[in-house]
C-alpha cells in the first residue's frame, strides 16, 4: 500500500484556532498537540481517500457484485465448507 505522505517530509509552523477549555485541559495532561493533530489528519486523509476511492470505483465494483451474483466466485466449486 502506498503511504500516504510523506513522513520525512519537514516540520512547518501553523496557525490554529482551538477552544480555550480543550486547550487548557490537554496542555495540564501534558498532551502533545502537534503529535495528536497528526494522527488526528492521517486518520481523516485514510478515511477521505478510502471514501474518494469506492466513488472513482463504483461502477467496477458494482459490474463485479453483479457478475459475481449471476456466475458465482471463481473459487466456489473449490470450497469444502
Amino acid at each position: 500500500m502506498a503511504e500516504l505522505y510523506n513522513t520525512a517530509a519537514p516540520k512547518k509552523a501553523a496557525n490554529l484556532s482551538v477552544n480555550s477549555d480543550l486547550l487548557q485541559k490537554t496542555r495540564a495532561l501534558n498532551i502533545n498537540l502537534s503529535a495528536t493533530l497528526e494522527r488526528a489528519l492521517q486518520e481523516e486523509l485514510a478515511k477521505r481517500e478510502a471514501d474518494q476511492w469506492v466513488e472513482e470505483n463504483r461502477a467496477a465494483i458494482k459490474s463485479y457484485n453483479e457478475f459475481v451474483e449471476q456466475h458465482g466466485c471463481f473459487g466456489d466449486k473449490f470450497r469444502e465448507f
